[in-house]
Parts: structure tokens; C-alpha cells; sequence
């Protein structure tokens, strides 16, 4: 089954990897991050034991690890030098932690002792954003409190915190739901990406955090994070369809669109026959490889993990 068109053309390969079939991946394994290393594996984020998944090329499964992230959310990978490490997000115990690819923990970021989480508002960090000092950043570390207080906190590359944001500090105004983030360097200078999901936009700040400029709320509908490829920008967007963007964040087509899926009874959890090949139900994450395949993970009680193969 083909999905997209002219220069966005892909082969669905529905399942092309699969969650291990435990009682904690049938009871929730929603599949909420994944990424593509180096040597072109895929790693994947998932709600169950273990929590953290290696898929090779091919989709066989060849590692796993991480017995303790019941909240399993954001996964972003960094490199530094020639090692390559993960950032992962508990939206239920609030752990921020950076590991290697093979599980070990390298630092853990503690949660800002700021007056809102005092007052005994909530923390549920969903995602992290490395500001790459390999491509000229500063090596800051910023994490979106998503499902907490949408705040995005900003920490130095020791684990120290700096600052905080929330949106009021800009014209677009407070952020509802900054789910995902992402350092953006297409334009010349770093810039954070945020998906501002229940506002439906895009707001952008700089690497001081200062806000820069909003877009999207013509042509995104629940934006979730962001992968990229080439000068492409790929949103998952968490109502049924992939949005990809140029190099100047303009709206170039959708993937896989399943309009109005997210106002059916029972959705996202819906009955099997309900969850169709070639069209997305609510994806979550995405990544692409070097040559351009996606591969998406949705939020669906015992995941689905999709390879869009690029067809030329």
C-alpha cells in the first residue's frame, strides 16, 4: 500500500515491528517515542516492561532494556563526539535522564524548586531538547513539562537549572501543552521548537528564550514533536496524519490523513478492524532515517510501530 504523492511518496509497512508481547504491553505499551540511531537501528519508547526497545534494519527486535519508566514518554537521541546517547521522559515519575544506548544512566535532571510545583501543581515532563554544541549551540538541556504545567525549563550541560518558560513572556501568549520540543538549526542559529499542542501552533524562541515568532494554527490541528530530514520539518500530528513542512515552515503536504478519527467513540483505543492500514489512528512520535524512511509510533494500547519505506 502506497501513501502521499508527488515528491512524498512512501510504501505503508504496517507493524514493521512489534512491542514484545508481555501482560504489561497487552495492559497499556503505548508506544510514545522512537528515534534512529547511527548504525540505523531504531529505538523505540514504550509504556511496559521493558521499556526501551532495538529494532535492526529490519525490524527484529535485538535489545531491550529499562524495567522502571511505567510513564515512558519523550525519546530524543544526541551525539557527542562519537558516542551517542538517549534523553527519556517519565510523565508519571517526572524522571529526566540521559543514558547511553545501551541503558546505562549518565545524569538525571530534578525538578525546578520553583513556587508552582510547591503550591503542589503538577510535573509530568514529556520531552527534551538539546541545544547541539556540536552545531554551534551552547550544549543547554530544556525539558517540556507537557502534561504538568506547561512550563519548559532550561538546564546547563552539567544538570544545573538556568530558567523557565511558560509562554506569557511572549506575544503568542501561555503555552497549552508544549508537548514536544526541538532545536531547529535550519535557519542559521539555533532556535527551540515548541509544539504548543492544545493551542494548536508552533511557537519558536531563541536559545536565550526569548520568543520569536509563532506559526501552524492555519494548517496544524494537535502537533505532537518533530523529526527531521534534510531541510524538511515532519510533525506527527496526534488527530490522524503526519504534517511535513519546507525549510521555511510551510505546510508542503500531510501523510496518511485520517480526518475526524479523534472524535470516534472510544479513540484512540479503537476496536482492531478500526485501526486501518494507511491511515494513522494518533501518532505520537516519529524519526526518519538517512534515507529518508519515517517510522511512526502511535498512542494506542499495545503500540504500532509503522516503516514508511521512500519510494523514488
Amino acid at each position: 500500500m502506497q501513501v502521499g504523492s508527488d515528491g512524498w511518496r512512501f510504501e505503508w509497512n504496517e507493524h514493521w515491528a512489534r512491542i514484545p508481547a508481555t501482560r504489561w504491553g497487552a495492559a497499556n505499551g503505548r508506544t510514545h517515542g522512537v528515534t534512529v540511531a547511527g548504525n540505523g537501528h531504531v529505538l523505540v519508547f514504550n509504556q511496559a516492561q521493558p521499556a526501551v526497545l532495538e529494532f535492526d534494519p529490519s525490524g527484529k527486535l535485538v535489545n531491550a532494556w529499562g524495567d522502571r519508566f511505567h510513564g515512558a514518554h519523550g525519546m530524543t537521541l544526541t551525539a557527542e563526539g562519537d558516542e551517542e546517547f538517549l534523553w527519556l521522559t517519565d510523565q508519571g515519575t517526572g524522571e529526566v535522564v540521559k543514558t547511553t544506548l545501551d541503558g546505562k544512566t549518565v545524569l538525571n535532571l530534578q525538578r525546578p524548586d520553583l513556587a508552582i510545583y510547591r503550591s503542589g501543581k503538577a510535573y509530568a515532563p514529556t520531552w527534551v531538547a538539546v541545544n547541539d554544541a556540536g552545531r554551534g549551540g551552547n550544549g543547554d538541556i530544556w525539558v517540556a513539562d507537557g502534561y504538568g504545567s506547561s512550563f519548559i525549563h532550561r538546564y546547563s550541560d552539567k544538570g544545573a537549572y538556568i530558567a523557565s518558560i511558560n509562554g506569557t513572556e511572549g506575544a503568542a501568549g501561555a503555552f497549552a501543552c508544549p508537548h514536544g520540543i526541538r532545536f531547529n538549526f535550519r535557519h542559521g542559529r539555533p532556535e527551540l521548537y515548541i509544539t504548543d499542542r492544545s493551542n494548536r501552533r508552533i511557537q519558536v524562541y531563541d536559545a536565550e528564550g526569548k520568543y520569536l515568532r509563532q506559526f501552524g494554527g492555519d494548517f496544524l490541528s494537535s502537533p505532537c514533536m518533530f523529526a527531521g530530514h534534510g531541510e524538511y520539518l515532519l510533525i506527527p500530528e496526534l488527530f490522524g496524519r503526519l504534517a511535513v513542512l519546507d525549510g521555511q515552515d510551510r505546510l508542503v503536504c500531510y501523510l496518511g490523513s485520517n480526518d475526524g478519527v479523534e472524535k470516534t467513540a472510544g479513540w484512540p483505543n479503537l476496536p482492531g478492524d478500526r485501526i486501518l492500514a494507511g491511515k494513522f489512528n494518533s501518532p505520537h512520535g516519529m524519526a526518519a532515517d538517512a534515507q529518508g524512511n519515517l517510522y511512526v509510533v502511535e498512542w494506542i494500547v499495545g503500540g504500532r510501530i509503522t516503516k514508511l519505506a521512500r519510494k523514488a
